[in-house]
């Protein structure tokens, strides 16, 4: 069967929907029927797009580690630079998660965003666009268009439709962003003069020197930990989160915060492997700070913004724990937990919205009561705290529980230091809902909102759905990504010569694929 280039579709198709709304226009008095047709125009686009995944995750072979869906053309001959894409079963999840939360932001914005909502829609098309080609690139230049073109779109939602501070903010996540995103171009660059090559999959089997690896992995290092965002380099994202509208702050935790995690898995680990066993020991120390210390600085907040945000940092903190765990547990416990965080903390953002369009604050003490007046708005909000909390049944459980797994074969004291982190998420999100959803009901306009309209219930009753059914069949992710990690760890052993940092912790890695057999034998 010849296979249609799904992922050029993919990519292009928001653009030509951006496109196409800069033509739509109307005669003086008709600015509310060209509104509705732009919305509905970003709406089908994103709607198509969001087709094409679920057909490549259909026809995705869930027994193969290489490369799939595979498009390599001639970009730049001179330089051998190619417009290179594909999928394994790592970058499918994140493709598919950016896909499924662009319809939703456009239905969310519906009806809150009322001024310039043409150029809102083809910003948040030309990200869709973007944020698909950064997990599809096959080639580090393209790879890094990619990257860095999201930036663009972003700063624009947060400094045009954002918050009374939103200029600081959007200059503030650019400047960060940007900072670290300079020292991995070099880095590119510098790879590109020693290999001779800038296709990924040549430079994840190529072997390169010891000490030149840890210079290049640091300069990695500072675009992938700011993007996560790490401790010390998070603070940019409480005031983009803070400051950005609904939609922005959706999109920011569900996809944007996951192409750090992304960039570990795909340059640092398979290309650098010395080096990222040497900077295990940082990385894990960081992981921990930032767990212990977003959890804490999270308890004393009375924004709700602000709060989903720094559990953000939080929960980011479990996935640079699982992956230089260097174990397969430990990764696919990473990859689950970007996933699964992807669309709970994309869902409660969404129910900060909900309230925050009702009554036009985020002061946690400004609500209480609304099971009584918002029935439908606790049972959601609830599904998505218990997610956040890492219930078991819920998606949140499984990523957190195997990354600790991991954690715990590489470093028992780290893996005791981040469980307590489990403790403080569990007393800051029941403490929230605590205060808004039960309680007295202090102020009558609060005790006045409405419960979820037809919009929200369709955009957060399937995001609820999917946590329980991630919660209780992980196996459906599982199975995909299992190969791809087996995959990263036989060759991360195959090239690695211990360094000093627990150097047991090799000998005891379970085999490729032997954690994928042990769930199918279950």
């Amino acid at each position: 069967m010849i296979m249609p280039p799904v992922l050029t579709i993919m990519i292009f198709l928001p653009v030509i929907c951006a496109l196409m709304i800069t033509i739509i226009r109307g005669d003086k008095g008709d600015e509310e029927i060209v509104e509705k047709n732009v919305k509905h125009l970003s709406l089908f686009g994103s709607l198509f797009v969001l087709a094409f995944a679920v057909f490549m995750y259909a026809n995705f072979d869930k027994t193969s580690s290489d490369f799939q869906f595979v498009e390599k053309v001639s970009w730049v001959s001179a330089a051998g630079v190619n417009y290179h894409l594909g999928v394994d079963g790592i970058s499918i999840y994140f493709i598919l998660l950016s896909v499924f939360l662009t319809p939703v932001c456009i239905l969310a914005s519906w009806n809150s965003v009322k001024t310039r909502i043409k150029e809102y829609m083809i910003a948040f098309l030309i990200l869709e666009s973007m944020m698909i080609g950064t997990f599809a690139a096959l080639d580090t230049v393209l790879f890094y268009v990619f990257f860095e073109g999201v930036l663009i779109p972003m700063f624009l939602i947060i400094g045009i439709w954002g918050g009374p501070r939103r200029i600081y903010a959007s200059f503030k996540f650019f400047l960060f962003t940007l900072l670290g995103s300079v020292l991995m171009l070099v880095a590119l660059l510098s790879l590109y003069a020693t290999t001779g090559s800038t296709d990924i999959p040549t430079l994840m089997h190529s072997t390169l020197d010891v000490e030149y690896q840890k210079w290049i992995w640091l300069a990695f290092f500072a675009s992938f930990a700011v993007k996560m965002p790490m401790w010390p380099v998070h603070t940019w994202l409480p005031d983009a989160h803070v400051e950005a509208p609904t939609a922005g702050s959706v999109i920011l935790a569900g996809v944007l915060l996951k192409m750090g995690g992304y960039g570990f898995l795909r340059f640092s680990l398979p290309m650098l492997p010395h080096a990222s066993m040497y900077f295990a020991p940082l990385v894990l120390t960081l992981s921990v700070i930032a767990i212990i210390y977003a959890s804490l600085v999270a308890l004393v907040q009375d924004d709700m913004k602000k709060l989903i945000a720094y559990s953000s940092v939080a929960h980011m903190g479990f996935v640079t724990l699982g992956i230089f765990s260097f174990t397969q547990q430990g990764i696919e416990g990473a990859v689950f937990q970007m996933l699964s965080h992807g669309i709970i903390s994309a869902a409660l953002f969404l129910c900060v919205g909900v309230v925050y369009d009702r009554l036009h604050t985020r002061e946690i003490n400004r609500y209480g009561g609304l099971v009584k007046n918002m029935p439908n708005y606790a049972v959601v909000f609830m599904v998505f705290m218990l997610g956040s909390v890492g219930l078991p049944g819920t998606s949140g459980f499984v990523g957190e529980f195997l990354a600790l797994v991991g954690a715990y074969q590489a470093s028992t004291a780290f893996a005791a230091l981040a469980a307590t982190g489990l403790v403080l998420g569990a007393a800051y999100m029941l403490l929230l809902y605590r205060k808004v959803v039960f309680g007295p009901q202090k102020h009558k306009d609060a005790a006045a909102m409405e419960d979820l309209t037809a919009i929200e219930k369709l955009v957060l009753v399937p995001m609820a759905l999917l946590v329980i059914y991630y919660g209780v069949f992980p196996s459906t992710v599982m199975d995909r990504v299992a190969p791809s990690t087996a995959a990263l760890m036989t060759h991360y052993k195959m090239s690695h010569e211990p360094l000093g940092y627990n150097e047991a912790m090799l000998d005891t890695m379970p085999a490729a694929g032997e954690n994928s057999e042990k769930r199918s034998g279950s």
